[in-house]
């Protein structure tokens, strides 16, 4: 084992997962060397690194908040230590963004919750069947707050309750506009799980919108997307997607009333499993490798 910090290490805690060396970043090499970098870090530091290491050759996955935001105000706004770059950025959420993430050189990987949210209400924007109004009331287990130690994710601050948090000041709210094209209503909840996310979702359909609109909609949009998963009537639980890259989709109408749910693991479907979903798209593997 290497004995200083500047040189590569071998981490116990990974033994038998990554046994190859932990080296030191460097840019140079790194962005020569990797056809593939996967970025987990601080929305700084990726802001700084990720396009760096695509200018110098590699496709760059980057799970960070850094590039998600397309208009500089709000970029400014929610992410403001993250700087500018001129290089083309896709939002890669994989089910609507195939044909963009397959010349990608930058990919910003979705929130956990605008993933969930999208995927259920993009296909019916698009197609206008919701009026304006929107209402997304979400719910995250503890590991969607991130690793950073603080009172409220304190396990005796948490177990055995629930709370709201970030009400009209959550950034995933922008990230959701962004993608849909209109506001919407976004309050978040943390709850005592260990993982994942829960949006019950409230909408009006337009005049002469009715269930099989709706139903059809969906079912056109993810004909051929293997990991979101239409469930109609029967609504979706956090347990039927926990540790799968699934993205689950229920709904019930009644009159103008929609009421949508849609379910995924935060840590798989919202971070990492999307990640490597859409490293499949760009370099023309099978959508569903290593995910299955």
């Amino acid at each position: 084992m290497a004995s200083s910090a500047s040189e590569a290490k071998r981490l116990p805690a990974l033994a038998r997962i990554w046994d190859a060396p932990v080296e030191p970043l460097n840019v140079d090499k790194l962005g020569g060397e990797a056809d593939a970098v996967f970025l987990a870090l601080p929305d700084t530091l990726a802001a700084e690194i990720a396009p760096a290491l695509a200018n110098r050759g590699a496709r760059v996955f980057d799970l960070s908040g850094a590039f998600r935001l397309r208009d500089a105000a709000l970029r400014k706004r929610w992410y403001p230590h993250t700087g500018e770059t001129s290089m083309p950025i896709v939002y890669g959420l994989t089910e609507r963004r195939r044909l963009e993430l397959a010349t990608a050189k930058l990919v910003a990987c979705p929130g956990c919750y605008p993933t969930a949210a999208v995927l259920a209400l993009q296909p019916l924007v698009a197609a206008s069947l919701v009026e304006p109004g929107i209402v997304i009331d979400a719910k995250s287990g503890v590991s969607g707050a991130g690793k950073t130690p603080t009172e409220r994710t304190h396990f005796s601050e948490c177990h055995d309750s629930i709370s709201a948090y970030g009400v009209f000041a959550h950034r995933h709210a922008a990230e959701i506009e962004q993608e849909l094209g209109t506001p919407v209503t976004f309050v978040p909840h943390l709850v005592p799980l260990d993982r994942g996310i829960f949006e019950t979702i409230y909408a009006r359909l337009r005049a002469g919108v009715d269930e099989a609109a709706v139903a059809s909609a969906l079912t056109r949009a993810y004909a051929d997307s293997p990991f979101v998963r239409l469930t109609g009537a029967d609504l979706p639980e956090i347990k039927h997607v926990a540790h799968t890259n699934f993205c689950d989709i229920g709904w019930r109408v009644q009159g103008q009333q929609l009421v949508m749910v849609a379910c995924i693991d935060n840590l798989v479907k919202g971070a990492a499993g999307q990640a490597i979903q859409n490293f499949n798209i760009v370099f023309g593997f099978d959508e569903t490798t290593g995910l299955n």
